[in-house]
């Protein structure tokens, strides 16, 4: 299906440039895209401009933008034009994150980690519904995951026991998947009400670049 909002780019591209800091004109628009691959869809929201990436027909959903919300700068995170989403697509939502990335550093993470190798391992499995390419490590009290998420950029996800927080153990192992990445970015992205973990990332070096709301068909 042919993009359509004025942009070249695919949604793997427009996550590159915003990595860099590069992000979309901020002129109250929506880019409509098709989705990178089947499992891949939802919407990104930046600073005044917002991307839907998903196999749907461009005219109705900017239709569907225009009934939900009279504020273009609000209409694509709409609990109206999501729910639309939702039920035109049969898919699911779990909620609006906020999307935050990281440059990779050199060297060993500064935190003892044992990495799973066992692909049955229900952390692994449970992992594996969401991204390609896992890997998963453990800490005394806690847990990193790699894995390649939305058009195939490489997310990091964390755990922390319930008696090992508050130790900084959460931003220790966030820091850690910025040495463990293979590419140049790690993702994460955080609900926005989880405080802690979004004080735990931001404290690790990630810094926001928008709002996430991903559309899943499991």
């Amino acid at each position: 299906m042919a993009h359509d909002g004025g942009m070249s780019a695919d949604v793997a591209g427009i996550l590159a440039a915003a990595a860099r800091g590069d992000f979309p004109a901020p002129d109250g628009s929506t880019t409509v895209l098709p989705q990178p691959n089947a499992r891949d869809a939802g919407v990104l929201a930046f600073t005044a401009h917002s991307v839907v990436f998903l196999d749907e027909d461009p005219e109705w959903i900017r239709a569907e933008l225009a009934a939900a919300c009279p504020d273009p700068l609000a209409a694509s995170m709409n609990p109206r034009f999501l729910a639309a989403l939702m039920a035109r697509t049969g898919r699911s939502m779990n909620t609006i994150d906020l999307l935050t990335v990281a440059g990779a550093l050199p060297g060993a993470p500064e935190i003892a980690l044992r990495e799973i190798a066992d692909q049955e391992h229900p952390r692994v499995a449970r992992a594996l519904a969401y991204r390609d390419e896992v890997r998963v490590w453990v800490a005394d009290g806690g847990m990193v995951t790699l894995g390649r998420g939305v058009a195939g950029r490489m997310e990091a996800a964390v755990e922390v026991d319930e008696d090992a927080r508050h130790r900084g153990l959460g931003r220790a192992l966030a820091r850690a998947a910025r040495h463990l990445t293979p590419d140049p970015v790690v993702w994460a992205q955080q609900s926005p009400g989880n405080a802690r973990s979004v004080r735990a990332f931001q404290a690790a070096g990630y810094r926001p670049v928008g709002g996430e709301a991903l559309l899943t068909a499991h």
